[in-house]
């Protein structure tokens, strides 16, 4: 018998200043059973960096046909396909061939550097990636803010993100590798 996922709840106020966005969400985050609590909060961090009415998380993990996060339009059609970690480069040509927009989300220091510097120049046609590092010792931190139930606002201002629950802040500042021109 397979281990079941680990349901987590969060109440996530999501404030951000940067792109005007404010809004409360309700999420349902299951973690894969190989799936660790450090991904996980790279998961709610990222869904909060890209926050919209449409963001959902994807089966990811589960299947490898889906993204960690997706948006879709109200057709079906993806806008947005973000990848966590260090995808390859076949998989981040089919997403941008399939999606308005691609991001991929490192969080893992000195392995993202090297999986970037191996393809980066094969990527740079691709005008719909994006790319961001999280500091790993920052998500390290997230990971103490995370419990089976959690209430987390996410202000977001001036490129820095700040995660608070009642007790505790965490600041990070994402580092945009690739953006595409607006």
């Amino acid at each position: 018998m397979s281990p079941k996922a680990t349901v987590y709840k969060a109440e996530l106020q999501v404030t951000d200043m940067d792109r005007h966005y404010y809004a409360s969400r309700d999420l349902v985050l299951a973690q894969h059973p190989s799936e660790t609590e450090a991904r996980l909060m790279v998961r709610l961090i990222t869904f909060a960096l890209f926050a919209d009415e449409r963001l959902e998380f994807g089966r990811g993990l589960s299947n490898e046909e889906e993204p960690d996060l997706w948006r879709r339009d109200y057709t079906g059609d993806i806008e947005q396909w973000i990848d966590l970690g260090q995808p390859d480069e076949s998989r981040i040509r089919k997403a941008s061939g399939r999606a308005r927009q691609v991001v991929v989300v490192n969080y893992s220091g000195n392995a993202a550097q090297i999986w970037w510097d191996r393809i980066a120049n094969s990527l740079t046609r691709l005008k719909n990636l994006t790319v961001v590092d999280l500091d790993p010792a920052k998500i390290e931190e997230a990971v103490g803010l995370l419990q089976r139930s959690m209430r987390l606002t996410a202000m977001i201002q001036d490129g820095e993100l700040q995660l608070m629950s009642e007790s505790e802040t965490v600041t990070m500042t994402p580092v945009w590798r690739v953006r595409p021109a607006s």
